[in-house]
């Protein structure tokens, strides 16, 4: 299959940005499930373009998404930078959602996909945005977030979820703590979805990044290579369940 793997930029606006994402498929199948890929905070790099051909090795459409637009990038060298640029976005959760949206409608409108069978994962605040996009609304069947920020200002919108949810954490994420942990279990009570939180013992912030050691702030984000499989291992078999024809689900129940 991958052989006959494809991949195209896939141009869109949204939040005003000009949006350079990369899509990956299969030439010549019939409309497939597909998943949106939302990187992590420094932009679409080779890590959410590896998961997106992992994905589309499996069988699924996939589109790794830009996040900043004309597909910046940031690298080690600017943390900072991004994490002032993206500070009034955090607190804004339309231009965030707008972002992702602008994803979701570009990957809709492929001749490739299913659109009744589309799904979202992200790692770090591209889980957030993908999150964010189930609390809009959003017709999608499934989120997956990876050492995905949890909180968010409007925790009442979880009530507009219609996906079920999967989130993969550091049990020793600093940046996770466990109040923030407690916070999104409640909100997922209140409004009664249908949601997973799997933590990992020992195990800290971008865990499923192997570039993550390089930023030297190894007591903050370090790759784990157990931890990096085992939640790819539990999102494969979430994407099965969210993406299996309703006529097997019944048979199964």
């Amino acid at each position: 299959m991958l052989a006959r793997m494809h991949s195209q930029s896939v141009k869109y606006q949204a939040d005003g940005l000009d949006m350079d994402s990369e899509l990956f498929y299969e030439p010549g199948a019939d409309r497939r499930p597909a998943v949106l890929v939302f990187p992590e905070i420094f932009g679409l790099g080779e890590h959410a373009l590896s998961r997106a051909r992992r994905l589309c090795s499996l069988g699924f459409v996939a589109m790794a998404c830009d996040l900043h637009g004309a597909r910046r990038v940031f690298d080690d060298k600017h943390t900072d930078e991004v994490m002032m640029l993206m500070q009034p976005i955090r607190k804004d959760v339309a231009r965030i959602r707008a972002r992702a949206q602008g994803a979701l409608d570009a990957l809709s409108a492929r001749a490739e996909v299913d659109p009744a069978r589309i799904g979202a994962i992200g790692f770090c605040f591209g889980g957030t945005v993908a999150l964010e996009l189930a609390r809009a609304g959003a017709p999608i069947v499934g989120v997956v977030g990876f050492h995905s920020g949890l909180a968010t200002v409007a925790p009442q919108d979880a009530r507009n979820i219609r996906a079920k949810i999967l989130v993969c954490i550091g049990a020793d994420d600093p940046g996770i703590p466990p109040e923030q942990r407690a916070a999104f279990e409640q909100e997922m009570r209140a409004a009664q979805v249908d949601w997973q939180l799997v933590l990992y013992g020992g195990v800290v912030h971008s865990f499923t990044n192997p570039e993550a050691d390089r930023r030297g702030r190894l007591q903050f984000q370090r790759y784990d290579a157990r931890a990096d499989a085992r939640s790819w291992q539990q999102m494969c078999a979430f994407l099965e369940e969210i993406f299996r024809p309703a006529s097997a689900t019944q048979q199964s129940v």
